[in-house]
């Protein structure tokens, strides 16, 4: 699953990132007979994509079940623009989704706990009210996400959750966009038909390395050899 899951991510905290539609109770077992697709990106450590940006995969071993199905949902549905990622998605069934989900879900805590909780950082000065709007759905430490339809953010990999929040305001472009309207509007101001970037390519930079480096639930875990 290439770019799969999630971010922001995006990460710019939004409270309102693919709705997942109702699917049936997933079963890890089968998710782990389906996962083989997944694994070439997913299961090496440090894995780098290179199309249509660069950029690590996103870990999504302890990510949320429900937060996943809505992703892969999103995918399928041509709401997230991923060339890779949309082929996959558009190959699964419902149940498909909801046993890769509840593998991987399941599988970050069969692989250990998560990181010790450290001292974080204090986010940017300048930047403290913005991120209050992604505290409201992620949680304060950005991995108790309010809803398991969001996603857990904290350790997530920095260049990944900035790719993804710049997605959300990229039109036009076969391949990259994410649509959402929440979390849109959390990254553009629009008015007039002309739109306003809340974060400066800079500001988008520091949040995702703010939240990329506190302790959470996400792991990449060495899957080579099941293929």
């Amino acid at each position: 699953m290439k770019k799969a899951l999630p971010l922001l991510l995006a990460l710019s905290g939004i409270c309102t990132l693919p709705q997942a539609q109702e699917a049936k109770p997933g079963d890890a077992a089968r998710g782990a007979s389906k996962a083989a697709m997944c694994i070439g990106c997913h299961g090496i450590v440090g894995y780098q994509a290179t199309f249509p940006e660069v950029h690590k995969v996103p870990m999504i071993s302890g990510q949320g079940g429900k937060y996943i199905v809505a992703s892969l949902q999103a995918y399928a549905k041509g709401d997230r623009k991923h060339p890779t990622m949309r082929g996959i998605a558009a190959s699964l069934t419902e149940q498909d989704m909801a046993d890769l989900a509840a593998y991987y879900e399941s599988h970050g805590k069969a692989a250990g706990a998560a990181a010790p909780a450290t001292t974080v950082a204090a986010p940017p000065e300048a930047l403290k009210d913005r991120l209050a709007a992604c505290v409201a759905c992620h949680g304060a430490n950005f991995s108790t996400p309010i809803d398991p339809a969001f996603p857990r953010l904290a350790g997530q990999h920095a260049d990944y959750l900035q790719v993804a929040l710049k997605a959300y305001h990229t039109d036009g472009n076969p391949n990259v966009g994410r649509s959402n309207a929440t979390m849109r509007s959390q990254v553009v101001q629009e008015s007039g038909g002309k739109k306003k970037l809340t974060f400066t390519s800079g500001e988008l930079k520091q949040v995702a390395a703010y939240i990329a480096a506190m302790p959470g639930d996400l792991k990449v875990v060495p899957q080579s050899g099941r293929r």
